[in-house]
C-alpha cells in the first residue's frame, strides 16, 4: 500500500496530512527518509515519524466525542487555541477525527484509530446523514427554508439537496433542524450567511447512525457495536 496509507491506517493522520509529513522530511521507512508520498511500504517494512513507530490498526475502533465550543479539530494549532487531542485521556489510544466541525461549532465528532474508515465515513459517496440543531437571530421566513430545501446557489457553488425546518421560537431566537449529506466546507455557516441570519450555536446531533444523546461538552464514549465496520466492505 502507499506510504500516506499506511500512515492513516495507523491512525497517525490523514492521508493528506501524511502527504505533508512525507514532504516535510519526517517519515523514515526502514531508517531510510521517505522522499516521496507515492511509495509503497508493505507490514513487514518498519515506518516512523519523529522517531516514533507505527503499527497498523487492524481492529477498527471508533468512538464519539461531545466537541465543545471553542476547541480546534486538529493535531496542532499555529494560533495556539484548545485541541480536540487537549481534551482527551492522557492515555487515549491514536485517532483520528471523522470529518470536521468548525471552532465554535459543538456536538458529534467520530474518532477512530483506522484511516481507511475515516475517509470512507466522510465521502459523500457514502451517503452518510449529518444532522445539526442550530439557534439563529434574524428574519427567518418558511419561503427561505423553502429555497435551502430547493438546492441552493451561492458565489457559485451549488450545494446539494438539504433538508432545513424550523423547530420552534425562542424569541429573539429560532432553532432550526438542517439535515445533509454532503457536508461542504463551512457548508451550513455559508447558508445562514447568505440569508444573514446570525448563528448563536451550531451542534451537530447525529452522523450516520449515531447521535450525541446525553454526552456533556468534552465527554468521549467508545461505540461498542461492532456493526459499523460493515460499511468498509
Amino acid at each position: 500500500m502507499r506510504i500516506s496509507k499506511y500512515i492513516s491506517n495507523a491512525g497517525y493522520c490523514s492521508r493528506r496530512d501524511a502527504e505533508k509529513l512525507i514532504l516535510s522530511g519526517k517519515v523514515y521507512i526502514n531508517n531510510v527518509l521517505c522522499e516521496k508520498p507515492n511509495v509503497n511500504v508493505n507490514s513487514n517494512d518498519k515506518i516512523s515519524i519523529e522517531k516514533k513507530l507505527l503499527k497498523l490498526q487492524n481492529n477498527i475502533r471508533l468512538w464519539k466525542l461531545y466537541k465543545p465550543p471553542k476547541v480546534i479539530c486538529t493535531n496542532k494549532d499555529p494560533q495556539k487555541r484548545k485541541t480536540i487531542f487537549d481534551i482527551l485521556p492522557n492515555d487515549f489510544p491514536r485517532v483520528i477525527s471523522v470529518g470536521r466541525l468548525d471552532f465554535m461549532s459543538e456536538g458529534l465528532l467520530l474518532l477512530t484509530n483506522n484511516g481507511d474508515y475515516a475517509r470512507k465515513l466522510e465521502l459523500p459517496s457514502s451517503n452518510v446523514l449529518r444532522v445539526y440543531r442550530l439557534c439563529l437571530k434574524g428574519d427567518i421566513s418558511t419561503n427561505m427554508i423553502k429555497q435551502i430545501n430547493r438546492n441552493i446557489s451561492i458565489n457559485g457553488i451549488n450545494y446539494k439537496k438539504i433538508s432545513a425546518k424550523i423547530e420552534k421560537f425562542q424569541n429573539p431566537y429560532t432553532w432550526v433542524i438542517f439535515k445533509l449529506k454532503e457536508g461542504k466546507n463551512r457548508e451550513i455557516r455559508k447558508i445562514c450567511s447568505y440569508f444573514g441570519w446570525d448563528v448563536n450555536k451550531l451542534i451537530r446531533i447525529e452522523y450516520g447512525n449515531y447521535s450525541i444523546k446525553n454526552l456533556k461538552p468534552g465527554q468521549i464514549t467508545e461505540i461498542k457495536n461492532n456493526s459499523f465496520r460493515k460499511l468498509l466492505k
